[in-house]
């Protein structure tokens, strides 16, 4: 092709373009692009959580995320222990879309009342209606190694309507005192646009139930 044919059909494609554009038209936007910009755009979350502790003291447990690609970054208070904060850095793991599942190692800082470094992960599996969903850290106590502990959260729902889903919950803790080292519960939630509203009941067949209320967004 010589160098005044190639011009030509340079323009006239040019021209094709900007003529669709003049009309409206939507121009095509390559996969790849698409892709690129997800990975480029941060995404947050923040949940609330109250725990309801009988015979101990009450209190709200915050937690905040930003993810961009494969990004996290975590905060979490009242945590590992009351008046103790942690912040963590993690890599973002996704795959898979009729069994979807994510998987997140993190590291971070413990720092308050209980002060170490602690690794961590988050692990998620979906399929169906059905969800898994598990947390854990093992917090490693820089001023008492014998003080180390690793705590964990897990919940398996099933999602009876788009808004609505119901399941078994577990947590091991050392943020209040507890008979149990792991606590079995039951979970109801509720989900509106990017809300959600979820009410746990850990050890209803013990003497000291524990009722925690979450409410998150993502944004």
């Amino acid at each position: 092709m010589t160098a005044k044919l190639w011009h030509h059909v340079v323009l006239a494609a040019a021209l094709t373009l900007f003529s669709g554009v003049l009309r409206g038209e939507e121009i095509p936007v390559p996969e790849s692009t698409v892709a690129d910009e997800a990975a480029d755009r941060w995404e947050f979350s923040a949940t609330l959580l109250t725990y309801v502790v009988d015979d101990d003291r009450d209190y709200v447990s915050p937690t905040f995320t930003a993810d961009r690609g494969w990004l996290h970054l975590e905060a979490r208070y009242n945590y590992e222990a009351l008046d103790t904060g942690s912040v963590f850095a993690g890599y973002n793991f996704e795959l898979g879309e009729a069994v979807a599942v994510g998987f997140t190692p993190m590291v971070g800082a413990v720092f308050g009342q209980s002060n170490g470094i602690a690794p961590a992960y988050r692990f998620s599996l979906g399929w169906n209606r059905f969800e898994f969903y598990s947390e854990g850290e093992y917090l490693i106590d820089l001023e008492d190694t014998s003080d180390s502990f690793f705590y964990a959260w897990t919940e398996l729902s099933y999602s009876f309507t788009d808004w609505f889903r119901a399941g078994l919950a577990a947590q091991r803790t050392r943020a209040y005192e507890s008979d149990l080292d792991i606590q079995p519960g039951f979970l109801l939630g509720f989900s509106w646009k990017k809300f959600d509203l979820t009410a746990y009941l850990f050890d209803s067949g013990g003497d000291e139930p524990t009722f925690v209320f979450s409410i998150g967004a993502a944004f």
